[in-house]
């Protein structure tokens, strides 16, 4: 009985400690299911696709599944021909970014899942670990030939057939007969609406600059503002039913995809980090600066950003999608403490509409 006892207030003590990490929804915008990338450096077209997914709902046009691969094999190509008109002097990975979701709808269009799922015959997952190694070998191969030809964009077609299935020209969805382009414009998105926003302050506030991270390798322009205004932009955005694209830093201790927590803690060797919410870091615009210059701060995940919570002690998080899959407590959702969120933000894609008027007329 006495080691019953001993059990029972262990099991209510560890109650109580994790109780204090039940999130409280305070706002929900509507999504599709979580996904996974598997074995991909993919997350900017799975974080951007269900963010589009999100938008098609929030348009009234109902629930879409879209095909993040036939976006991948249309970055590839381009990133392709970026790397060898710059005689190889270009990042060539499998990262990108939000942006380039969006540019992908004007360069070839886009595919439903059930359409283009980039899943090559024989495979049940994703994975570009040989498919990345491939194209690297190749395109770098590219650069040292005196006078390329044009051959090489068949060649890297073929090589995306065998790695992710060939795209059919012509496919039908929900009894409608299709190309990539007519589909894409069935959507009704404008890629015009969308808008890329960070703060730093080694450009002027207020003003578009090329953010100068690896994986911008098409140049996307960002508006420029301060922290206080780019969190201002986001509660405004997730407050009258925008999601929001999200590029940023989950090296942090106080990140954890398994956890469903991301948190900046001042002590991030507490043993009960995932357990018990405790006292953040502060962050201004000046550590905001500091650890992007430093390279503590990168852009190494993509998320889509769907919502706000708050903990039992009042502060306040982020609901983010991720796509590793239905993981840990949220089933692949994390709660994003907004101290992290403010500090960890490298940047946010959102429609313009969901930026409040007295932000936008600055730009």
């Amino acid at each position: 009985m006495k080691n019953l006892l001993l059990i029972g207030a262990f099991l209510l003590a560890y109650i109580g400690a994790t109780a204090q990490y039940d999130f409280k929804v305070s706002k929900e915008i509507k999504y599709t299911p979580i996904k996974s990338q598997d074995r991909t450096g993919t997350c900017w077209s799975f974080a951007t696709s269900s963010f589009l997914e999100s938008e098609l709902k929030r348009m009234g046009k109902g629930d879409y599944d879209l095909s993040e691969m036939y976006t991948v094999r249309n970055i590839y190509l381009n990133k392709a021909q970026n790397y060898l008109f710059r005689q190889g002097k270009a990042n060539f990975s499998q990262g990108s970014l939000s942006h380039d979701v969006i540019n992908a709808f004007k360069m070839g269009g886009a595919m439903p899942e059930s359409a283009y799922s980039g899943i090559a015959s024989g495979d049940k997952k994703h994975d570009h670990s040989e498919l990345a190694k491939v194209l690297n070998g190749m395109m770098t191969s590219l650069t040292k030939v005196k006078r390329p030809s044009t051959k090489w964009r068949q060649v890297v077609n073929a090589v995306l057939d065998v790695y992710l299935g060939t795209p059919e020209q012509k496919f039908k969805y929900k009894g409608k007969e299709y190309t990539p382009q007519t589909f894409a414009a069935s959507l009704g998105i404008n890629t015009k609406d969308y808008i890329s926003v960070t703060s730093y302050t080694h450009h002027p506030f207020y003003e578009n600059f090329v953010l100068e991270i690896p994986d911008n390798y098409s140049n996307g322009s960002y508006q420029n503002v301060p922290i206080d205004e780019l969190m201002k932009i986001t509660d405004h955005a997730l407050k009258n039913g925008f999601s929001i694209a999200w590029d940023g830093d989950v090296s942090e201790k106080g990140f954890s995809g398994k956890q469903g927590i991301a948190v900046l803690p001042t002590d991030v060797s507490r043993e009960d980090l995932f357990e018990n919410p405790s006292e953040e870091l502060f962050v201004d615009q000046e550590l905001r600066q500091s650890t992007f210059e430093n390279y503590s701060t990168t852009d190494d995940h993509l998320m889509h950003v769907v919502g706000t919570a708050k903990d039992k002690k009042g502060t306040k998080y982020y609901i983010i999608k991720n796509s590793w899959g239905a993981i840990g407590p949220y089933k692949g959702l994390i709660y994003m403490s907004e101290a992290y969120f403010k500090l960890k933000t490298v940047a946010i894609l959102l429609h313009k509409d969901g930026i409040p008027k007295d932000i936008k007329s600055k730009f």
